[in-house]
């Protein structure tokens, strides 16, 4: 008998095991997002968009400081609010995208997928070290990932965040399980689990436009001073896979994948300014993937010392402690 299909399951509600409502969620809007059939789910994705900018002020908040960042300030008004919207809505794209991927046909992912530098993949996969792709929160990753498992057939790692509860934390690594992609989860081991990866010679995803753990490299980054992770610099420089910057976008109702050259990863000093110099040139090459389609940018956390600032401001209007600024 074949075994059960996890995202198809509907989550435990027995009164003796309480269900986190976050889970709950989760999960019955993975079966929400693979029984609504084809010709409904733009419509869908519009109204879960306008539900979730309007039920998530902070993640709100941290989107419209983004575009103005990644547009050098260039939005403001109407046109702000609007790409706000876009934003929620390529979010919410990638998640029922995301739902809806297992079971779907290799034929199905590579039609409507092109991606343009496949080839710095395919050779350094060939120099037999690995290979890093270095990615911000843009766009349909997943979907990239498994095009690359399903359609070009290659060994994929991906580091992923734990979260909150751990049965949700569970229940994403099971799903993008069958995407065909090796989860490591982000953690005390997981430095050792991406050079073994490498050794594999297998692909390493790693989403490096937020330092998660903190600890992280100064840059700059979209003209403010903030940190990013180490790590895909320092694996680099230690293994010699080639650190390659990539993004995939929505582009209408296919994508389109980005991968640009590997950044030069040689030793010219110590290795903590070595870290420190590939970060900065990892950073920029960051803000021009994200430049070209800023509206699906996913970053909906504080990112920026100033980010915090502002959230709490903002917290503290809500909560009628400030008065407006005029």
């Amino acid at each position: 008998m074949a075994a059960a299909d996890p995202a198809q399951a509907p989550p435990d509600l027995s009164p003796l095991m309480p269900v986190d409502p976050v889970y709950a969620a989760y999960r019955s809007g993975a079966l929400l997002a693979r029984a609504t059939p084809n010709a409904v789910i733009a419509p869908l994705n519009r109204l879960l968009a306008s539900a979730a900018a309007e039920a998530l002020p902070e993640r709100r908040l941290m989107v419209e400081r983004n575009l103005r960042r990644a547009t050098d300030g260039r939005l403001s008004g109407m046109a702000l609010r609007r790409a706000v919207h876009r934003t929620f809505e390529s979010y919410t794209r990638y998640w029922i995208e995301s739902f809806r991927l297992p079971g779907t046909s290799a034929e199905d992912i590579e039609r409507g997928t092109t991606c343009e530098g496949f080839d710095h993949i395919s050779n350094g996969l060939d120099n037999g070290n690995g290979v890093i792709l270095a990615l911000p929160h843009l766009g349909g990753w997943e979907w990239a990932a498994f095009w690359l498992t399903e359609v070009k057939r290659v060994p994929v790692s991906a580091v992923a965040e734990a979260v909150d509860p751990p049965e949700l934390s569970e229940w994403f690594i099971d799903l993008r399980k069958e995407f065909g992609m090796e989860i490591i989860t982000l953690g005390p081991g997981a430095g050792a689990d991406v050079v073994r990866s490498l050794r594999e010679n297998r692909i390493v995803c790693l989403l490096c436009d937020r330092d998660l753990l903190g600890g992280g490299v100064e840059v700059e980054f979209f003209g403010e001073r903030t940190t990013l992770p180490a790590g895909p610099a320092t694996l680099a420089l230690r293994t010699g896979a080639p650190l390659l910057p990539c993004a995939t976008y929505f582009e209408g109702s296919g994508h389109s994948s980005v991968i640009r050259p590997a950044i030069p990863a040689t030793r010219i000093g110590r290795l903590r300014d070595d870290v420190a110099r590939l970060t900065q040139v990892l950073a920029d090459e960051l803000e021009d993937l994200i430049r070209r389609a800023p509206e699906q940018w996913h970053l909906m956390q504080p990112n920026w010392p100033s980010d915090h600032v502002a959230l709490e401001r903002a917290n503290s209007r809500r909560r009628g402690l400030l008065r407006p600024s005029r």
